[in-house]
């Protein structure tokens, strides 16, 4: 749904304090699906170049290659996708998540076919994003990962709907969806609304308003 990927039944999506459905908030954002696929007969510095013309944003050369240095392709920029390996390819996909310099990066399984030394290198790179003021929206089922980087937690069950709070007080072997830094939905909400833990954003359920309704609260 903050994609645009999902329409809602009822309620809105407000991301980064627009209405979900604006193109101008999803521009802002950053995306890793858990699967994808890249033309084969591209290099990894052509597949950056391709995403940041999409974006329409003035990335240069110089930095579309700092990021693909900061994922672990330095080496193997002009490399065809491919030839590249599972592993390499997850990497690729998360400098396309990062290219256009966004406020809200939504990662699904980044950690995907990953070595424990990948696994490593995303991790720093989420708390880098972090450290940066950058909003991160992390979906995994491993909870180990998700309690090592990310601040709040919400963990999905189709019998209870979801609950949430800090990832310290997470457990329970089910799939989470974990904010760093903010609450799930959570935009890039002024520096009083961080300390003060609110969000820049909200993500209503569908169907949450029809309950408020029914229920009697605002």
């Amino acid at each position: 749904m903050l994609l645009g990927l999902v329409r809602p039944d009822e309620g809105e999506v407000m991301l980064l304090g627009q209405p979900g459905t604006d193109p101008a908030a999803r521009a802002r954002v950053g995306y890793l699906p858990e699967l994808f696929r890249y033309q084969p007969w591209l290099s990894a510095t052509e597949v950056l170049t391709l995403h940041v013309r999409l974006s329409g944003l003035d990335v240069t050369a110089r930095e579309q290659q700092d990021c693909l240095s900061l994922v672990g392709l330095a080496e193997r920029t002009g490399d065809r996708v491919g030839g590249l390996a599972k592993g390499m390819q997850q990497r690729l996909g998360l400098a396309v998540a990062l290219v256009a310099r966004p406020e809200l990066v939504v990662l699904d399984e980044p950690t995907s076919a990953l070595d424990p030394l990948g696994r490593a290198d995303v991790r720093d790179i989420v708390l880098s994003l972090r450290a940066r003021g950058v909003a991160v929206l992390l979906n995994s089922h491993l909870i180990g990962e998700v309690e090592r980087v990310c601040d709040r937690v919400v963990i999905l069950d189709p019998r209870t709907g979801g609950r949430g709070g800090h990832a310290r007080r997470a457990a329970g072997p089910a799939r989470a969806a974990a904010a760093a830094d903010r609450p799930v939905g959570a935009g890039a909400g002024s520096a009083d609304e961080r300390r003060d833990g609110r969000a820049g954003g909200r993500l209503v359920h569908p169907g949450a308003a029809g309950r408020r309704r029914r229920d009697g609260r605002a």
